[in-house]
């Protein structure tokens, strides 16, 4: 009893501290989403351009970008982030906290979204860019202006996946020094022997996910309706 006691002072007093805490963690995410979204949309859609049959067909292309993508997207995140540090080193100055696990969540989110924009820009039927092209649209148009919006409703849902996985990955950013949620539920909760921190900082990233999920779902719909 006085171990629980303790414990729930304890979150009584890290309580006041959840909503900083939150507020770092999403600033992590929204700079791995945009960085790691933005290359991860133009390396994706170069994928699905170049894939024998599509409108910018080049095998060779195709083939290097799909084996780095196959190369980087399987590697667990805990280890990413080791391998990362000398790069990190290389490129940013500094191979800990959130300047490194944002590096690290990028490059992540990079190739976990490439390959998701693939996917789902091959959901287009092909159909569709066939007449587009006999309606005389060139290739990098009919690209632009006929695949990208149509595969748009499947790209939100596979953004709004790759957000909550990143989320995840911001879990992990205390293992090189980062903050956040992650970071406070390992610190103050799994450390310090108090399950009362982890399963409130474990609450908090569960309704950020279900709001996060609901928006993705509610865009999607919209846009498929149109």
């Amino acid at each position: 009893m006085y171990y629980q006691d303790r414990n729930l002072d304890r979150l009584g007093e890290l309580l006041p501290s959840l909503p900083e805490q939150l507020a770092l963690t999403l600033m992590l995410v929204a700079v791995a989403m945009v960085i790691g979204g933005g290359l991860g949309l133009v390396l994706g859609t170069t994928l699905y351009a170049t894939r024998p049959g599509n409108v910018l067909e080049h095998r060779v292309i195709y083939n290097i970008l799909n084996v780095i993508v196959n190369i980087f997207r399987p590697i667990p995140f805990i280890i990413l982030l080791a391998a990362l540090q000398p790069f990190a080193r290389a490129i940013i100055g500094v191979g800990i906290g959130d300047p490194m696990a944002m590096f690290a969540m990028s490059t992540a989110a990079t190739f976990g979204i490439s390959r998701l924009v693939e996917q789902n820009l091959v959901t287009v039927p092909p159909g569709v860019v066939e007449a587009a092209r006999a309606a005389g649209a060139g290739r990098l148009r009919t690209l632009l202006t006929v695949v990208i919006p149509e595969g748009l409703g499947p790209l939100i849902l596979g953004y709004t996946y790759a957000f909550i996985a990143v989320i995840d990955m911001s879990a992990m950013a205390g293992a090189v020094g980062g903050s956040g949620l992650g970071n406070f539920a390992l610190q103050y909760g799994y450390r310090q022997f108090n399950p009362y921190v982890t399963w409130a900082a474990v609450i908090v990233i569960i309704i950020v996910v279900q709001l996060v999920q609901l928006l993705g779902n509610w865009l999607a719909r919209r846009v498929m309706r149109r």
